[in-house]
């Protein structure tokens, strides 16, 4: 197996790459477009596609015709074309392992948002000390959260508020009642969630049907001044301009994100001049910890795919022998 390989889309740690030599050497690609990637595929069996920059696209699929092994290391699969893959019967690997990062990152976020934590480390570096008597902040005690999609990540958030004192409603249309209630939440429509939640957390996975999900119509029926978070992925809101607009009009007090609809995203836009963004570059979900689960993963499936072997998650598993 000397002239094969597994080629990463973009720099792994040393636990994966132990875990893939034992069927072919790892290769880094040194850049992420579609060009680059097809001037690598002879002899590639096994892509770990990495970033949302790197698309795993039919063209790409079609043209490695050794790859036997698609892995994502996360949860998320938007940027391989899973219909393609299968067709090929290639297995399409995700790591499902590291909600509890994501949702502490939700967590995070809404905090500094609620509790005004990067305006006050402003004001202390900036020398205005006294001006702490102008400002109060929110609280999490006494209001409501809304968590739209209850799965492995909306469920830990929902655990994980539970100490606060909050009302916490839960929607997912694909969860069963039972499932949501045993987080902790109340279980409502989604326009009831928008309305009476003073703070919204979407963990929603990006498909055809969620694209575009929360887009302007129903961000007009959210309560008015609440606190939106988003670090489920950036193309289930309709656009940016959506954030500001509604920022600028008070109808969000405040918004969080970790992720958006084109990344990198236009740091010019008029959103990243809004002091009541708070934002990260989608890292919230790449703890130490979090990483070093979905990377052995990961792995280990994909492995398990080359050695013919039944892996644990898998996208398509109805082509699994």
């Amino acid at each position: 197996m000397a002239h094969l390989r597994v080629l990463s889309t973009a720099p792994i740690s040393s636990t994966p790459i132990h875990i893939l030599e034992q069927v072919a050497p790892v290769e880094i690609s040194p850049a992420t477009d579609e060009e680059s990637l097809l001037s690598r595929l002879s002899g590639t069996i096994a892509i770990v596609a990495r970033g949302v920059e790197a698309k795993i696209t039919r063209r790409l699929i079609e043209a490695a015709s050794e790859l036997r092994v698609i892995g994502r290391p996360g949860a998320g699969y938007d940027t391989v074309d899973v219909v393609a893959a299968t067709e090929r019967k290639i297995p399409v690997i995700i790591a499902p392992v590291s909600g509890f990062a994501v949702a502490e990152g939700a967590l995070a976020l809404l905090m500094a948002i609620v509790k005004k934590i990067p305006f006050g480390d402003g004001l202390v570096k900036q020398g205005q000390w006294h001006r702490r008597y102008e400002y109060s902040t929110g609280d999490m005690a006494e209001h409501t959260l809304g968590i739209v999609g209850l799965g492995r990540i909306g469920a830990r958030l929902a655990r994980l508020v539970q100490p606060f004192e909050m009302t916490v409603l839960g929607y997912d249309p694909l969860i069963s009642p039972e499932s949501m209630r045993d987080s902790g939440v109340e279980v409502v429509g989604f326009n009831e969630l928008l309305e009476r939640s003073d703070y919204v957390s979407l963990h929603l996975p990006l498909s055809e049907e969620t694209r575009g999900f929360l887009n302007r119509e129903r961000v007009s029926r959210m309560k008015r001044g609440a606190v939106l978070i988003n670090t489920a992925r950036g193309g289930v809101i309709e656009s940016l301009d959506v954030l500001a607009d509604a920022l600028d009009s008070g109808q969000l007090g405040a918004v969080g994100l970790d992720v958006f609809p084109t990344e990198p995203p236009d740091h010019t836009h008029r959103l990243f001049k809004d002091p009541r963004l708070v934002c990260a570059p989608h890292m919230l979900g790449v703890s130490e910890i979090a990483m070093e689960r979905i990377y052995r993963s990961m792995a280990t499936d994909m492995v398990a795919v080359l050695r013919d072997e039944r892996p644990k998650f898998c996208v398509n598993p109805e082509i699994l022998p």
